[in-house]
Order: C-alpha cells, then structure tokens, then sequence
C-alpha cells in the first residue's frame, strides 16, 4: 500500500469515535440506509446496528461506506436495545414528541446510540418503551418532516461534535480496538484500490 493512501486511512481511523452510535431500524428504501452509513463514515461514527422489523430485513449496506464501519444486525429491536445497554450505552430514539431533548441536549454523560425508525412511522413501539429518551429535531417550517438520511445527519453531527468537544480522545475508539481495525483496513485497501473512496 502506497503511504499517501496509508496515510489517508491512518488519519480517518484517528479520528474515529466509539462514544457514539447510531441504530436504523427497519428503514426500507435501501438508498436511505446506504445515506445513512456514509454520513455515519463522514463524521467519524464507527458503530452502526442495523435492526429488522415487521417485513423489513436489516438490509445490507450499499457503494462502499460499510468497508469502513462496524455494522451489527439483529434480527428485531428488543434484541438490538439489550445489546446496547449491556455496553453501557444510553439509547435516544428520533421522533417528534414535546419532551423530547434537541441534538445538542442529549446527554452525554456516557456513550449514547441515536436510534433511527422507519420511512412515515418511526422508531417501533417496542424501540420506544425500551429507549433511555426521546431525541427530537427542532423545526421551524411548516412540514414537520424529513427524510430520515436527512434527520440522521442533523442530528448525528451535533451529537458526534459534542462528544469530541466534550472528551477528547476518550470518545475515540479504544487502543486495542485501533489496533484490530487498523489491520482490518489495510487488508480490505490491499484487495481493492476503489474501496478507500466509495462512489
């Protein structure tokens, strides 16, 4: 592998954040959800679960951003809520409700997942009587809605630039985890030249 493209993965990894996750459940369309894990590679979120739900499955990534993320899927919501906790991290699910805390407001006090629901009806019921909160996206418009790729990446960057105002490198990945992911890269760049950049 050449140095500058060495380089270039090196960089990315350091920059890589174990604070802070984000779950999809049961999104459809597969274009969101391949939106959704390029705005989690872009800002440096490594951690994503995708959950199936109803007839939805946990669909599989798309062009190239899951090469460079830890996607876990589980086979329903309450399964994807109990790993979660037992990781110590707080889960806050996306929906439009009054008591719910804006991107900025969600606590931070450990890790925490943002939880993301389907196209039109949101996280499942289950996903919200298991969640350690409600995290809602202020909107000053008329159509109080978004395409959930788009209210993923709202509410994902304030979220994600907290954490690294707020701990340092303490919302990083941990040392041995680096480690195992830095030798993961460098085998997938050596298969494939196309992978460091996805169309």
């Amino acid at each position: 592998m050449r140095d500058v493209r060495r380089n270039k993965l090196k960089e990315a990894l350091d920059q890589r954040l174990g604070y802070v996750h984000c779950a999809v459940e049961a999104v459809y369309h597969r274009h969101n959800v391949s939106a959704i894990l390029r705005t989690c590679d872009a800002l440096g979120i490594h951690h994503v679960h995708l959950i199936a739900g109803g007839e939805t499955p946990a669909l599989a990534p798309a062009r190239g951003a899951e090469r460079w993320l830890d996607i876990r899927h589980y086979d329903g919501p309450e399964q994807a809520m109990n790993a979660l906790h037992a990781e110590g991290i707080r889960v806050y699910v996306a929906d439009l409700d009054d008591s719910g805390v804006a991107p900025e407001h969600v606590p931070l006090q450990t890790p925490v997942c943002l939880w993301f629901g389907a196209e039109m009806v949101g996280p499942s019921a289950i996903a919200h009587s298991l969640a350690d909160g409600v995290m809602t996206l202020p909107m000053r418009g008329l159509a109080q809605s978004l395409n959930v790729s788009v209210a993923a990446a709202l509410s994902l960057r304030p979220v994600a630039e907290s954490a690294r105002r707020l701990h340092g490198a303490a919302a990083l990945l941990p040392a041995q985890q680096h480690a195992a992911v830095w030798q993961d890269w460098q085998q997938r760049a050596g298969r494939n030249r196309r992978d460091i950049t996805p169309e």
